[in-house]
């Protein structure tokens, strides 16, 4: 595993542990040698990961779409920052881009991008770990209902077993390596 993509908020949220975990993701994402992918921006929680990626010497690549880019604000220090014509050429190029993928806690464009990598992953487009980080039981919710779809014949087992989840980005990191490693 060189690279894991992050899916998380362009707003900061309601609770102090989401800065932190955004934080932490950052700062480990770098000590391991690990290129943070992110959608770019330099506003709340993606701000955070990636100032926090780069104050611990990581290498950090920024994914975007040319009418984000036209009226939002940009992280200036990446390594790279991708802009492209359409959502569907950005996700693409995520996909293409990194070994695994984290949902940090998020809006709907974050919950979006991570159901479409996993989904992907399920229906055998990539075989990519795919991990919810659950920030102060943010993810608690969105695993219930997971467990309600496999209860009901919905979701088959293996493929909610697939779904990594932790409470910290150490053990998120080492979950997702390890899923990396049985490929």
């Amino acid at each position: 595993m060189n690279s894991v993509c992050i899916f998380l908020g362009s707003s900061s949220g309601n609770h102090p542990a989401y800065i932190a975990a955004a934080r932490e993701m950052g700062h480990e994402l770098a000590v391991r040698g690990l290129t943070c992918i992110y959608g770019g921006s330099r506003t709340g929680l993606m701000n955070q990961l990636a100032d926090s990626a780069l104050a611990a010497g990581g290498k950090v690549i920024g994914v975007t779409v040319q009418a984000l880019k036209d009226k939002e604000n940009f992280h200036q220090r990446l390594a790279e920052l991708h802009v492209l014509p359409t959502m569907h050429e950005r996700k693409n190029l995520m996909m293409q881009l990194a070994d695994g993928f984290v949902a940090l806690p998020g809006g709907i464009g974050t919950l979006e991008e991570f159901l479409e990598a996993y989904t992907l992953g399920q229906m055998g487009f990539h075989t990519k770990p795919c991990g919810l980080l659950n920030v102060n039981g943010f993810y608690t919710p969105l695993e219930m209902m997971l467990e309600t779809a496999e209860k009901e014949g919905f979701l088959k087992k293996p493929y909610h077993q697939s779904i990594l989840c932790a409470e910290s980005s150490v053990a998120m990191l080492d979950l997702l390596q390890h899923a990396a490693e049985k490929r």
